[in-house]
């Protein structure tokens, strides 16, 4: 099929029932916050070693408790909306998906910190079934979607990449548990590529491309975004498979993600509701790529002659930069908006006509997100220092980070209150109690 700049039709009459939504996406901010709680008590010993086991369980449960969810219940709501297919199973996976992976996540956290192989085998025997059931169903779903922009290839081919993720996991779970026997860092390379750039960047990256226009006014994406991407993403992820030509799938990541992060940062820098609070998340989520791709570069080809300190603590920032600048940001960036975009959405859907519906500002006021997105921020930036005073750090930016997503779970929340209030006066409109019964 030829690709064409096109914008697509949104078409809301087919998106899922606000239930299906809100329980993927309102209960990953506390686990957000919980994973702050984490760093804020967890033995900071070893960090900011990337192989520290408080390291280890903070990844996953950011990854997975967290971002997996809402990134999931995205999926559940794009692919009808922008691509016209329902994802049949929604409905019936969307309760499961929070509380799978959340469990999965402090499976994962127990393994690492306790050293406790059970850890690793439930895991496993949750991951299985939960991941195995949203990926045949997201599978099942992309096959019918017709490509015409970054957006829609993205859903199209985002279920193989969530797939890779998930193999790849289970892959060096069962090795540590003794099922199997594998290269664990080999594989682990594979995992964190895929997981960060195959999954998270290409799902950000492929949202952003329809939401970021339409929330912040930036110019809609040309012809050769529309054309290449997520696909050169995906490239270098497909050579780095074979061994010997590791170093030239490095090389060519940090290109396409720094180019692509260049771009990003070129066109978010010009919109046009610039004073949105949550836009310069947006800013702050293209240097994170940009600065991560540097650094990725740098301690690939320049590692013999870095000092021991810098091997140590790059790892840590590209962590922090792609996970917490690259996903947390834009994630909680989207979510100030999207939230309330679908409460209005459902309201007017449901409110008779002629009857006013609450406007996304009166929904969730945008003095609440500028002070959330501070939050984050701050926290981004102490995650970004803790290498200098890991005991100390640890704490301030463990705390504040939870502070942060815990105010957007607070806000989220308040927003479905709104919504059951708004949707309850409907229903049920003042004086209709006061009709004379029959007797």
């Amino acid at each position: 099929m030829s690709i064409r700049p096109s914008i697509n039709i949104l078409n809301y009459e087919l998106a899922p029932s606000p239930a299906t939504i809100f329980g993927c996406l309102l209960p990953a901010p506390w686990l957000g916050a919980l994973a702050g709680v984490l760093l804020a008590f967890g033995n900071s010993n070893g960090l900011p070693d990337r192989f520290a086991p408080l390291a280890l369980a903070l990844t996953h449960c950011l990854v997975l408790g967290m971002l997996a969810p809402i990134m999931i219940g995205a999926l559940f709501q794009l692919m009808p909306v922008v691509a016209g297919q329902t994802v049949v199973a929604a409905r019936y996976l969307a309760p499961c998906v929070a509380l799978g992976s959340a469990f999965i996540a402090m499976a994962l956290a127990v393994g690492f910190l306790a050293g406790d192989l059970r850890g690793f085998q439930l895991a496993i025997g949750v991951a299985l079934p939960l991941y195995g059931a949203v990926i045949a169903a997201l599978g099942a779903t992309a096959w019918r979607i017709s490509v015409v922009d970054t957006t829609t290839r993205t859903l199209r081919w985002i279920a193989l990449a969530f797939l890779m993720v998930v193999v790849l996991g289970i892959a060096m779970a069962g090795s540590f548990v003794g099922w199997w026997h594998i290269d664990i860092m080999h594989f682990l390379d594979l995992h964190v590529a895929w997981g960060l750039l195959g999954w998270t960047a290409t799902l950000v990256l492929g949202i952003a491309s329809t939401t970021v226009p339409m929330f912040w006014q930036t110019v809609r994406p040309g012809t050769h975004w529309q054309t290449y991407l997520p696909g050169c993403l995906w490239l270098p992820l497909m050579v780095a498979f074979f061994p010997p030509c590791w170093s030239l799938a490095l090389v060519l990541a940090c290109l396409v993600v720094g180019g692509t992060a260049g771009i990003a940062l070129y066109v978010v820098w010009h919109a046009k509701r610039r004073f949105d609070p949550t836009w310069v998340l947006w800013v702050v989520c293209a240097i994170s790529w940009l600065c991560a791709a540097l650094l990725v570069f740098m301690l690939g080809v320049f590692s013999p002659y870095l000092p021991a300190s810098l091997k140590l603590i790059f790892p840590w920032w590209i962590g922090v930069l792609t996970l917490v600048g690259g996903a947390v940001l834009p994630i909680n960036a989207m979510l100030g908006k999207i939230i309330p975009f679908l409460v209005f959405m459902h309201l007017r859907r449901q409110t008779p006509a002629g009857r006013r519906v609450p406007t996304m500002q009166a929904i969730l006021a945008p003095q609440r997100l500028l002070l959330q997105a501070r939050a984050v921020l701050l926290a981004f930036i102490l995650l970004l220092l803790l290498p200098f005073s890991p005991s100390v750090l640890a704490m301030v930016a463990g705390f504040t980070f939870a502070a942060s997503q815990g105010l957007l779970g607070i806000l989220l929340a308040l927003s479905l209150l709104r919504y059951r209030r708004e949707l309850h006066a409907v229903l049920f409109p003042p004086g209709i109690s006061d009709i004379p019964q029959k007797n």
